[in-house]
C-alpha cells in the first residue's frame, strides 16, 4: 500500500475519490448522446482524411481516447478497487489491456462491428457488474464468487469492441492501417497507465482513513449508479434510432 506523504491526508483523498466520481456522473448525465466510445468530429475528420502510417498523431489519439474515455476510467476504478499488491494491479490491468487490444485490433482489422448502443450498454453494464463485485453482492445473492480475472477478460474485450466499432464508422484508410492501429494501440496503453497512475496515488492515500470501507460502499454503489445511467442512455439511443 502507498503511505501518504506528508501534508497529504486521507481525507483529503477521500474528498478527492467523491470529487472525480462526482464529475465522472455530470458528464454522464450531460452528454446529449452518450456515446463512451465516441471519437470527437476533429478526430474523426482527421482519421477520414489521413492516407499512409502516422505513428505520433496515432499514439496521442489512442491515449487521448483513454484518459477522456469515462466508461474506461470507471471500469478501471472498479477493478483496481480492493487491489493492495502491485502485482495483482499488474495482473488485473494486463488481462483487461489484452482483451482491450485484441478486439479493438481484430475488430478494425476484420471489420467486425456491433451497434454501438448495444456494445456501450455493455459497457455500461461492466461497471455495474464490478462494482457489485466489489460490494460482494454475488456472495449474498447466489452463494458464489465469479472468477474476477475471467470477467476483467470478458468485459476488456466488450470494451475494445466498442472502440473498434467506433473507428469503423470512420472508415480509417487501408494504407498504414496496421501500423496506425498498433500506434493508437501504444496510446491507449500509455493513456491507461497515466489513468492507472493516478487512480493508485489517490487510493493508497484513502485507504488510510478510518472510514475508507464505509465510504468504499458508497462510493461503489455511485459507480452502480453511474453504470446504470451510462446504460439506460445506449438503451434509449438504441430505440430511438430503430
Amino acid at each position: 500500500m502507498i503511505s501518504t506523504p506528508r501534508g497529504i491526508s486521507a481525507p483529503a483523498s477521500c474528498r478527492a475519490v467523491t470529487l472525480t466520481l462526482f464529475t465522472l456522473a455530470g458528464l454522464a448525465l450531460s452528454a446529449a448522446q452518450a456515446l463512451a466510445h465516441n471519437v470527437t468530429p476533429g478526430d474523426a475528420g482527421y482519421i477520414q482524411e489521413i492516407w499512409g502510417v502516422h505513428i505520433i498523431p496515432f499514439i496521442y489519439l489512442g491515449a487521448k481516447h483513454m484518459v477522456t474515455g469515462y466508461d474506461h476510467i470507471l471500469f478501471l476504478l472498479g477493478v483496481v478497487f480492493f487491489l493492495y499488491k502491485m502485482r495483482d494491479v499488474a495482473i488485473y490491468v494486463s488481462i483487461f489491456a489484452f482483451g482491450h487490444s485484441v478486439t479493438m485490433l481484430l475488430g478494425v482489422w476484420y471489420g467486425w462491428g456491433i451497434n454501438a448502443y448495444v456494445i456501450d450498454a455493455i459497457i455500461g453494464l461492466s461497471v455495474v457488474y464490478k462494482a457489485l463485485d466489489n460490494l460482494g453482492a454475488y456472495q449474498r445473492w447466489f452463494g458464489v464468487q465469479p472468477d474476477t480475472k475471467a470477467a476483467t477478460l470478458v468485459f476488456g474485450l466488450f470494451h475494445g469492441t466498442g472502440l473498434a466499432t467506433k473507428i469503423l464508422e470512420y472508415q480509417i484508410a487501408e494504407d498504414g492501417l496496421l501500423a496506425n492501429l498498433l500506434a493508437f494501440n501504444v496510446g491507449v496503453e500509455i493513456g491507461q497507465l497515466l489513468a492507472l497512475a493516478v487512480i493508485l496515488i489517490v487510493m493508497g492515500y484513502w485507504r488510510r482513513s478510518p472510514n475508507f470501507m464505509r465510504q468504499a460502499t458508497v462510493a461503489n454503489i455511485i459507480m452502480i449508479v453511474l453504470g446504470v445511467i451510462l446504460t439506460g442512455q445506449q438503451i434509449a439511443g438504441y430505440i430511438a434510432s430503430t
